[in-house]
């Protein structure tokens, strides 16, 4: 379809994303569901989503990261890339897309820095000088960056970024159109998603879960990880009945599993704002998780979810059991927290609000 005068000029994105399309991360996720959203769209955005990592084995990342700097080469001198969205995490994630960033920088070619990783502030704080010459590199040659909430902001602004160059987008996913019902029936379902490990807390979730087990009620946990380690631990308090431990589900196992449960719970030590929590949010479920990273930007103690301390294990099991007992705190809580998703995390004006910072980027060039 041709543009008409009025329209904005084509526009075509690369993004840099860690696994690829399918990856099992949630900024690989992200990143699906955007060029998804931008090709349903139909207009004159294209996106092109290239993976600088890959799975398996990390030296597959050569092989990939020579492939994506010669795109890069290939389209500017075709003229076929007009902006780079380059995804960083954290540790090796920041040492590769400096590399990327830089390569896009010598070319010309304007970037947006999407910082998503959990820990990016701490490999700031441990990772010495030179790992934040190269944070600072990557953040300072930047047309814009984005960061999913106000802590991440005041950190960055805080190490020495342009506050006018950051923005504030947080993640965000495809809306339902129905809210899970909250059946007082039966025993509440509690419902884990993500990598299995001391960072998201399951050794505690476990735990919490043989402190309430007088009460009735059935969990899931989701992932990858330390799956087998999980699945011994919930034998040994005698939960095997009660809990089933999977391997990661794809998209629409998730989809099927979130339908199907009550509650979502996340007790991280650390995060940036994890998908899990906004899936639970957007299909109506109580979410019990801890105020780390940007969560305190999308969720409210008390009124649209329950937050616990990190690592206070009688808390979480304490918000669980209030959870498991009271259908309608579950409903209350799976209301405020869908009206939420429903004003600020769908899919629709995530796309719409990306794009518009790839084309003030490309307005602006790439900095000097």
């Amino acid at each position: 379809m041709t543009p008409s005068p009025s329209s904005p000029p084509p526009l075509k994105a690369v993004v840099a994303t860690p696994l690829g399309r399918g990856g099992q991360g949630g900024i690989d996720r992200i990143m699906d569901n955007l060029a998804a959203a931008v090709a349903r769209d139909g207009g004159n955005v294209s996106v092109e989503l290239l993976p600088t990592r890959g799975q398996g084995h990390a030296a597959r990342m050569v092989p990939l990261m020579a492939r994506f700097l010669a795109r890069l080469l290939a389209g500017r001198l075709a003229g076929s890339i007009d902006i780079v969205h380059i995804n960083v995490a954290q540790r090796g994630s920041i040492r590769r897309k400096a590399i990327v960033a830089r390569a896009c920088h010598a070319l010309g070619i304007p970037y947006v820095l999407h910082v998503h990783g959990s820990q990016f502030h701490l490999s700031w704080q441990q990772g010495g000088p030179s790992m934040q010459r190269a944070m600072r590199r990557l953040i300072g040659q930047a047309a814009q960056v984005i960061v999913l909430g106000s802590f991440w902001r005041d950190f960055l602004v805080d190490t020495g970024a342009d506050p006018a160059r950051v923005v504030i987008v947080p993640n965000a996913t495809l809306h339902p159109p129905q809210a899970n019902a909250h059946d007082g029936a039966r025993p509440a379902k509690i419902l884990f998603l993500g990598h299995m490990g001391p960072r998201k807390g399951v050794p505690d979730l476990v735990e919490a879960l043989g402190t309430i087990k007088a009460t009735p009620w059935q969990a899931t946990l989701a992932g990858n990880g330390d799956v087998e380690a999980t699945r011994t631990r919930i034998a040994r308090l005698g939960l095997a009945d009660r809990v089933d431990v999977l391997d990661w589900a794809g998209p629409d196992e998730v989809k099927r599993l979130l339908a199907g449960h009550d509650i979502l719970v996340l007790p991280s030590y650390h995060e940036n704002l994890p998908m899990s929590v906004i899936e639970g949010m957007a299909h109506g479920l109580a979410v019990v998780t801890t105020p780390v990273g940007a969560v305190p930007d999308i969720l409210v103690d008390g009124e649209s979810g329950l937050l616990v301390p990190p690592g206070d294990v009688a808390a979480l099991a304490d918000a669980l059991r209030r959870c498991v007992v009271d259908p309608a705190l579950r409903q209350a809580l799976g209301t405020k927290a869908r009206a939420f998703h429903a004003r600020h995390l769908n899919l629709a004006d995530y796309a719409d609000r990306i794009i518009a910072i790839w084309r003030t980027a490309t307005a602006a060039g790439a900095p000097r």
